[in-house]
């Protein structure tokens, strides 16, 4: 079996030694779009993170059997063209939970205590003049009693209102897809959410409903000094009008993923006069060693079932 994979270096460090007992495996640490049908043509198995897999790549790769995507989200692959062509599609779902509510919690922990700023105070030698043993700066407030609104309840946003919970939050949360429903929390709409939370986390994948779905009206209706967190899809969050918000209302806002990545430059996010109230990851929560382990793990057994039916 001849495997190709075409985008390695989104998987960072993690060994793919294990697709070597699978058959003949082709290595490509990125590959363009010009790239593609030339590497894929005589491959049987394509593994691919974003690398798009369309109908005419389909028609390139005369042996093509199996498209794993080692990913959750498939919308790189022309699912109707695979079926037409008799080609399995597999993707992986659930790997990287822990490690986004992890790093949910890492970028709100950071914007609510003003992490850089009182780094900076310290590292600057600021701290050494004071008279007294301690310096307090920007005041931070603690989670117990706060409103976290959840906007997106599946698995992750699910676990992220469980652990705030477990912090002393008061959590409600919208279904951006009317399908999921909690008796362990409220539901309530976007615009209530908005309205009443201190701190909103977005969990939710982009498609029609929720793109763009905080934009300058949401922003606005906001609470002075809420914190909002994007960890699900860049184009849920408008860039243009976040660009202008925040430096007109005192709102914290954590981004880790963005409609271009990487992020272009010149970017309106990367000028604004606020800097102090925006932190920007680069798309790495669902990053962890072990999210990338059980990935890669995953995918080599998904190519493993494949081949036994």
């Amino acid at each position: 079996m001849k495997i190709v994979i075409l985008d390695a270096l989104t998987y960072g460090d993690t060994s793919l030694e294990g697709f070597n007992a699978l058959g003949d495996v082709i290595i490509y640490q990125t590959t363009t779009p010009e790239e593609i049908a030339g590497r894929v043509q005589d491959a049987e198995v394509i593994v691919t993170n974003k690398v798009v897999i369309d109908d005419t790549i389909m028609e390139s790769a005369s042996n093509l059997k199996l498209i794993c995507v080692a990913a959750t989200g498939m919308n790189n692959i022309d699912h109707n063209a695979a079926v037409r062509r008799a080609i399995t599609v597999k993707n992986v779902a659930g790997y990287s939970t822990d490690s986004v509510v992890q790093h949910t919690f890492s970028m709100l922990f950071y914007l609510l205590g003003h992490s850089v700023y009182y780094d900076e105070y310290v590292k600057s030698g600021s701290w050494q003049k004071e008279a007294v043993f301690t310096h307090i700066g920007p005041s931070f407030s603690e989670l117990r009693g706060k409103k976290w609104g959840i906007i997106g309840l599946g698995e992750i946003g699910r676990n992220v209102a469980r652990i705030a919970h477990a912090f002393g939050a008061n959590v409600c949360y919208y279904s951006t897809s009317g399908k999921n429903d909690s008796d362990e929390f409220d539901k309530t709409t976007l615009s209530r959410l908005i309205e009443n939370s201190d701190i909103i986390s977005i969990h939710a994948p982009l498609n029609a409903s929720t793109q763009n779905l905080i934009s300058h009206s949401e922003l606005l209706q906001m609470k002075d000094g809420a914190v909002l967190l994007n960890l699900g899809r860049g184009g849920i969050v408008d860039e243009d009008a976040l660009s202008v918000i925040i430096d007109v209302k005192p709102i914290y806002v954590g981004l880790d993923v963005l409609v271009n990545e990487p992020m272009k430059t010149p970017h309106k996010l990367l000028s604004i006069k606020t800097p102090q109230r925006l932190y920007i990851t680069p798309h790495i929560a669902w990053t962890s060693r072990e999210a990338r382990e059980r990935l890669i793990a995953e995918t080599i057994s998904n190519i493993k079932e494949f081949c036994l039916v």
